[in-house]
């Protein structure tokens, strides 16, 4: 047990999103292994629970605007650290801005700095230029990348040694759970942030359409909020499958949407570690998702969990909808095999992986 150690968690929020939700399960591992929990947010908004001490520098500094209220943030968690003796800090964060990413090189001190990078879109995580980046992060202690593709990217373009591959972990239950109510009898799933510059909804809602699914009593149940869900509603109408895509808000317990799903949908130009394909497969849901940059090639075995499409094809991932459907062998072979393609990602697992770093750099 580390029962001496700390360790800090620097998030943007315990709120809606893959990283959050992330950055909440992190709390409960570290904890479980014996070290001392700080979540540090910058922003006030928490929905997902977490293990430690919580540090809301969103509602700390409500009253401060502008450049001076992310100085006096800075500054407080400078001196956080300082007092209460914290010698790991885990960033959790985007970084897309070089002035700032030097301000918290100096906000982090001499602590061992290890830095998240959870999608394969770099800009929101370091600079393009290669020698700032590496000023930026020439004191990481690591850099954690939650795939081998974004790992593999770091090292080609800015030459990175000190990186390492950890998946995101997903918790296993053994439980059934009743279908929630206003739900319709079949349906697909997707669930997370309503981003249409993301998640491509155009082609999600196109190739629904295009599958005619819906003639035979499959619907499509949106779960989540965001800036695009005018735009999600407007497409729908247009494509005229307005009566068959139900939008829901936020869920924070997801699981008992997901295992009376038929089968969960990713669309998106690029993730990370999809949470949404990894937690479907957890709860025996296959998968229909696109071949993104990063994540789902490396959860998603092509018609043995789910099925996985070229991105940027609406015939194609129509199609694949369509497959599922008609072909019940395949579904039931992929369903069978949907929990045990994860089991690696279980939450013992991964946390075992974090002990292993944590004690040996």
């Amino acid at each position: 047990m580390n029962t001496n150690h700390k360790i800090a968690i620097v998030s943007s929020s315990l709120g809606v999103g893959g990283a959050e939700k992330f950055a909440s399960l992190l709390s409960f591992m570290l904890n479980s292994i014996g070290y001392e929990i700080h979540n540090i947010i910058i922003n006030d908004f928490v929905v997902y629970d977490y293990k430690g001490t919580l540090v809301n520098l969103g509602e700390i500094f409500s009253e401060s605007k502008g450049v001076f209220r992310s100085l006096k943030k800075g500054k407080h968690i400078a001196n956080y650290l300082k007092e209460n003796n914290i010698k790991i800090v885990i960033d959790n964060r985007s970084r897309p801005t070089i002035s700032r990413e030097l301000f918290t090189k100096w906000v982090y001190g001499s602590a061992n700095k290890y830095y998240f990078f959870h999608s394969s879109n770099l800009e929101m995580y370091l600079t393009s230029s290669v020698f700032w980046a590496k000023k930026i992060f020439s004191d990481a202690t690591k850099l954690i990348c939650v795939s081998k593709n974004i790992e593999d990217v770091l090292k080609a373009k800015y030459n990175f040694r000190n990186t390492i591959t950890l998946y995101n972990p997903v918790v296993f239950e053994d439980k059934v759970y009743e279908k929630p109510t206003n739900l319709p009898e079949k349906y697909f799933l997707f669930f997370g942030r309503f981003e249409e510059n993301v998640k491509n909804f155009s082609l999600m809602l196109e190739s629904f359409a295009k599958s005619n699914s819906f003639q035979s009593g499959y619907d499509l149940v949106l779960i989540g909020d965001g800036s695009s869900k005018d735009y999600i509603i407007s497409k729908s109408k247009t494509l005229q499958i307005e009566n068959h895509v139900h939008i829901l808000p936020f869920q924070k317990d997801i699981k008992p949407f997901i295992q009376h799903a038929f089968a969960t949908l990713l669309t998106s130009h690029f993730e990370g570690f999809p949470m949404s394909i990894i937690e479907s497969l957890a709860v025996g849901t296959p998968v229909v998702s696109v071949d993104c940059e990063s994540g789902p090639k490396e959860i998603v075995v092509n018609k043995s969990n789910g099925l996985l499409v070229d991105n940027h094809n609406v015939d194609a991932f129509g199609e694949a909808i369509k497959l599922l459907i008609d072909d019940q062998n395949l579904y039931q072979n992929c369903k069978n095999n949907a929990k045990k393609s994860v089991e690696h990602l279980s939450l013992e697992n991964i946390t075992q992986q974090w002990e292993q770093l944590l004690e040996n750099t």
